[in-house]
């Protein structure tokens, strides 16, 4: 069973950081991408980064350059993104997806499976 469980939100003020890990199971971590998604109160889903199969290539949204990292722990099956400089826009609930493709991209339909989501609150 493909598993995919967030951890890492809490509270922080602006300007401050965050890392949020998304630990994985049930699948050849390999072989899939790894998004970031966040959604705020009465937004939609969007995209915010994520890292390719194999060779891990990274993309990330342009809210994100040069303010968030995403990486990946092969030995651990987790997928981290440090988060930096935080804005109260980046409030959100975040959320981890797995795309079997293993192109990945920031298109919620491009996933195949979901994790919970982490609540993200950035304080002004």
């Amino acid at each position: 069973e493909v598993q995919l469980q967030a951890s890492g939100g809490g509270l922080v003020q602006a300007g401050g950081s965050l890392r949020l890990s998304c630990a994985t199971s049930g699948f050849t971590f390999d072989d899939y991408a790894i998004g970031w998604f966040r959604q705020a109160p009465g937004k939609e889903r969007e995209g915010v980064s994520c890292i390719s199969n194999s060779e891990r290539s990274t993309y990330y949204a342009t809210s994100a350059v040069g303010r968030f990292t995403i990486s990946s722990d092969n030995a651990k099956n987790t997928v981290y993104l440090e988060m930096n400089s935080l804005k109260p826009e980046d409030t959100a609930i975040y959320y981890c997806a797995a795309d079997l493709s293993g192109w990945g991209g920031l298109q919620t339909n491009d996933y195949d499976y979901w994790g919970q989501g982490t609540l993200v609150t950035v304080s002004s």
